[in-house]
């Protein structure tokens, strides 16, 4: 039995990896807003739960190297890096807003943020939908604003210059999708420097 459960999720994420060649166009795009970005503006990434993992780890590539060691930083912040910011916050306020208010603190018009939810942000839900107030807050400031996202899709579709939609409904699917889309655009910024 366990060899059908393995088989059959390797197939079938394979196959929701095998379809982001569809969009060629818009990671080519996503690289080169980066890489335009990089002397004046900074990138802020942000993420909730497996997705928070993916955030801190974009920003790991952006400010470190990936492949190339001659490769100069980027400036990346993931939102969530302050456990003492979110906590206080969290309990002083409320979690909902406080991706918004990291935006307040570091975005300025010009930067780039990055949104990976799974969902997208759902209103009657409610679920991600702090990321949904960082979107729309960055958007108010100027930020461009690019969305991972997958399912439906959420209010965040609406809101992204550029957005991935990953058509799948499984959590684990879309998270391994939109990690392969993140290093796909590191392969494209280290040959862009050289």
């Amino acid at each position: 039995m366990y060899k059908n459960i393995i088989k059959d999720y390797f197939t079938n994420t394979s196959k929701v990896i095998s379809n982001l060649t569809e969009f060629e166009k818009e990671i080519f795009n996503f690289a080169k807003l980066i890489y335009k970005k990089k002397n004046n503006n900074k990138i802020l990434v942000v993420g909730n739960g497996g997705s928070c993992a993916d955030a801190d780890h974009f920003v790991g590539e952006l400010i470190c190297t990936y492949k190339s060691r001659k490769r100069r930083p980027y400036s990346a912040i993931s939102l969530s890096f302050s456990a003492p910011g979110i906590t206080a916050w969290g309990n002083d306020f409320e979690f909902e807003t406080f991706f918004k208010r990291q935006v307040q603190a570091h975005g300025k018009k010009g930067d780039l943020l990055v949104c990976i939810s799974t969902g997208g942000g759902d209103i009657k839900s409610k679920a991600s939908m702090n990321i949904v107030h960082a979107a729309k807050e960055a958007k108010r400031i100027g930020l461009d604003i690019v969305s991972l996202i997958g399912k439906s899709g959420g209010e965040l579709k609406k809101i992204s210059n550029i957005n991935f939609h990953v058509k799948s409904k499984k959590t684990s699917f879309i998270q391994e999708a939109h990690m392969t889309i993140l290093h796909c655009v590191c392969e494209i910024l280290d040959e862009l420097e050289e």
